[in-house]
């Protein structure tokens, strides 16, 4: 408990024991995490803030600066506490330290100290050491809640101290580096001045600037590289300022500041320039190929040479270390994994017998670091190299080696830069921290570049052409295996695609095939009717027939009759039409759906449906039985009505015999010339009958060309019912082992009332709840009484 009582003291009244406090608990958290994370969890965080805020913030005392140290000490290298203090919603208490006015001259030490420490702790935070993910959602919270844009206006402000704008520009570095989002709106930060410029134009104006403090140059570059650090598109905007389409004559650009520090006196410049367009290219095959565009001018009447040949020529004119060593770095990290960058660079007759020179001389200690270099960029062109050129094949670099320098001695010239002394301390962090200008040579990223092409370079260098064969032609059949592996994924997502999509066309044509079943039911049962009223029609006119044979007006009563009838049947015939097409426009909406399914899964579902072919005719054939019913049905109606025409013409014959005189004479006129009438519209009924007869036919051949996309749809029916006695046989087996479980629930139970212990079953838990609710009944009968 003494670190809890400890942290009682940061909330006493009395500001000498709080100060002390603070001081012990300072000592304490040194190089200790097992305390560190017991003051974080007492309530620290809070506490401290809070002292800070109560003393000015960043214009408090020496109390703010104590404070400030004790929070170093919890949050430096404790993954732990740092994320306590990220998810308290602690770094948006920071922003208001960073607030600064436009008049900021005459600040005193212990302001500058305090912001200094404050700059620290945001640091600490977002530090590249720091886990990823730990350092970008710290990222994030600071571009949420304003932080990210106070520290850029401080670092557009005018009059802040040298010491506190070069660790505000090393602050943003590190919050911007690797997001995305962060590293956009650096990009869109435009510096006070009129015109306004980019702060990326205005930063590296600094950097290429020989009259700048050495130390605010680094923080700069730093800066550019972390703003580049994973960023493609801010990649391409930097080369983008190079290209001749790009080129704006009245405005300054970071390509043209880059170009000028790369080819100025100042070595410092130089290697500063090299390092921020190494950046421009790292990781990033289009840009490599893009820089291969840009053209210098390089003095009044000569014709324009490119970049990468100029970087050879300053190298070719023997200047300083520093600068040789930036333009190695740049060169190979530009033609690094860019065959056409090689290619480039061997075209040139000059670079290769000026790298073999370079390698094979002995030198003094000084040019130890170039030589390797040089047989790094000369490895690099055998590594990386198509054999586009004939006279500078992988083949004949290597011989070249072997003859001018000796493959040992390369490989001895190569392991010079990992065993430089400012190599390994360069490896070790990202930023550039170096005590003095010329002791910088070496970039971190440099450094990994190296780590992962030293070997590499080294095999390539001592391998044989039979075994550069073998590879490529192990390269090339892995190659091939990948691309036939993606074509066979592509093949099967459009094959699950497409079964998907059968499946839900298969689910609409069976809800459809349900419709028609249901429709032929109607049909069904409405030709019953009709059959009923037929017959019943039938046995009225076969007693009107027996009244004709009595007398001449019963001739015309059956005529009335006949007409009657005729009259009911062309209604009938008129509603069977009807049906008849609503059925034709039916199965012709199927036939079009069949179509298209059988188009469709003629690929995938070919073969499929063999098995379920004869249950599927079964009931083809049911329903051509029933549409043949139905004609059968028809013609006897056509039957019948003939015998019905033909006991017509009898007794109308009949009647005329048994007549005499003028008067009989015209009423058998008016009767033949009602006959004719009625005939011509039996003739016309006919006609029509044999016209439904004909679509028929024809409509059972079509539901003949369905059978086969019918097969394939009680195929996946077929697929569904298993799969849905699968899902209940898993549920009985779920039943059971419930089962099982309440038997085990029960012996248990029996086990405790044996052992004495009370164990509430649900009987008795029911008979108590039934004895309440009789007893509640019970007062509410006595309350009403």
């Amino acid at each position: 408990m003494g670190v809890s009582r400890l942290m009682d003291l940061l909330a006493d009244s009395r500001e000498v024991i709080r100060n002390d406090g603070l001081l012990l608990l300072q000592q304490l958290t040194k190089s200790n995490a097992a305390i560190q994370k017991i003051v974080a969890f007492e309530n620290a965080f809070e506490r401290l803030l809070d002292i800070i805020t109560e003393e000015g913030s960043s214009d408090g005392g020496i109390v703010v600066e104590d404070c400030l140290l004790l929070l170093l000490n919890l949050l430096k290298n404790n993954s732990s506490n740092q994320n306590f203090f990220k998810e308290g919603s602690y770094i948006q208490r920071m922003k208001p330290w960073f607030e600064v006015g436009d008049d900021n001259s005459g600040w005193s030490a212990q302001k500058v100290t305090n912001l200094h420490l404050m700059l620290q702790l945001v640091r600490v935070m977002v530090s590249p050491v720091n886990s990823p993910g730990a350092s970008a959602s710290c990222q994030k919270s600071m571009y949420q809640c304003g932080l990210l844009q106070q520290l850029c206006t401080i670092l557009m402000a005018t009059g802040v101290p040298a010491d506190i704008l070069t660790e505000t520009i090393n602050t943003v570095s590190e919050v911007i580096r690797g997001s995305q989002v962060n590293q956009d709106y650096f990009a869109s930060v435009n510096a006070p001045s009129n015109p306004p410029r980019p702060a990326i134009v205005v930063l590296l104006m600094s950097m290429v600037n020989e009259r700048q403090p050495f130390v605010l140059r680094c923080a700069v570059l730093y800066c550019f590289q972390c703003f580049l650090y994973k960023n493609q598109k801010g990649q391409g905007e930097i080369v983008a300022t190079l290209l001749p389409s790009t080129i704006d004559a009245n405005s300054i650009s970071a390509g043209q500041l880059l170009c000028g520090g790369l080819f100025s006196a100042d070595s410092l410049s130089n290697w500063c320039a090299a390092v921020a367009l190494a950046h421009a290219l790292q990781d990033n095959l289009t840009q490599k190929e893009q820089l291969l565009r840009v053209q210098l001018a390089t003095s009044l009447g000569k014709p324009p040479v490119s970049l990468l040949q100029q970087c050879t020529n300053i190298l070719s004119q023997g200047s300083k270390v520093q600068t040789r060593v930036g333009l190695l770095m740049l060169l190979c990290t530009w033609i690094s994994n860019c065959p056409i960058a090689v290619t480039h660079f061997l075209h040139n007759q000059e670079n290769v017998p000026f790298l073999t020179a370079q390698i094979s001389e002995n030198l003094g200690e000084d040019e130890r670091l170039v030589q390797g270099l040089c047989a790094l960029l000369l490895g690099i062109c055998i590594y990386y190299n198509d054999n586009s050129l004939e006279n500078y094949t992988k083949e004949k670099l290597k011989q070249l080696i072997e003859k001018r320098i000796g493959k040992e001695n390369f490989v001895e010239k190569l392991g010079f830069i990992t065993k430089h002394e400012l190599y390994s301390r360069a490896a070790q962090k990202p930023q550039p921290v170096f005590p003095s200008p010329e002791q910088m040579l070496f970039d971190h990223e440099f450094t990994k570049l190296v780590k992962e092409l030293e070997g590499m370079i080294t095999k390539a260098v001592h391998k044989s052409s039979e075994e550069e064969k073998k590879e490529e032609e192990v390269k090339k059949t892995l190659e091939q295996h990948d691309n036939i592996v993606t074509q066979y994924k592509e093949l099967i997502r459009e094959q699950d695609a497409q079964i998907q999509e059968l499946k839900e066309q298969m689910s609409s044509m069976s809800s459809q095939n349900e419709q028609l079943q249901t429709t032929v039911t109607q049909q069904l049962s409405q030709i019953q009717q009709h059959k009923d009223q037929y017959n019943i029609l039938k046995l009225k006119l076969g007693k009107d027939n027996q009244s004709q044979s009595n007398s001449q007006g019963d001739a015309s009563q059956v005529n009335g009759l006949q007409t009657e009838e005729l009259t009911q049947l062309r209604e009938e015939v008129e509603e069977l039409r009807k049906q008849h097409t609503l059925l034709q426009t039916q199965l012709s909406d199927k036939d079009a759906l069949i179509s298209t399914l059988r188009s469709e899964t003629s690929q995938t579902a070919e073969g499929s449906a063999a098995s379920d072919n004869t249950e599927l005719l079964k009931e083809l054939e049911v329903l051509r039985s029933q549409i043949q019913s139905q004609s059968a049905e028809i013609n006897q109606m056509k039957t019948e009505r003939q015998e019905l025409l033909r006991r017509a013409d009898a007794a109308s014959s009949d009647a005329v015999g048994g007549s005499d005189g003028s008067s009989d004479a015209a009423k058998m006129a008016e009767l033949d010339s009602r006959l004719t009438a009625q005939m011509t519209e039996t003739e016309k009924v006919k006609e029509e009958a044999k016209r439904l007869s004909e679509s028929r036919a024809e409509l059972e051949q079509q539901l003949a060309s369905a059978n086969s996309t019918v097969a394939i749809l009680q195929t996946e029916k077929a697929k569904l019912q298993t799969e849905v006695q699968e899902s209940k046989k898993e549920q009985d087996d779920l039943l059971m082992l419930l089962a099982d479980q309440d038997q085990k629930i029960n012996s248990l139970k029996q086990r405790l009332k044996a052992l004495g212990e009370t164990v509430d079953d649900e009987d008795d838990l029911d008979a108590r709840d039934q004895t309440d609710d009789d007893d509640e009944e019970e007062d509410e009968d006595e309350d009403e009484e």
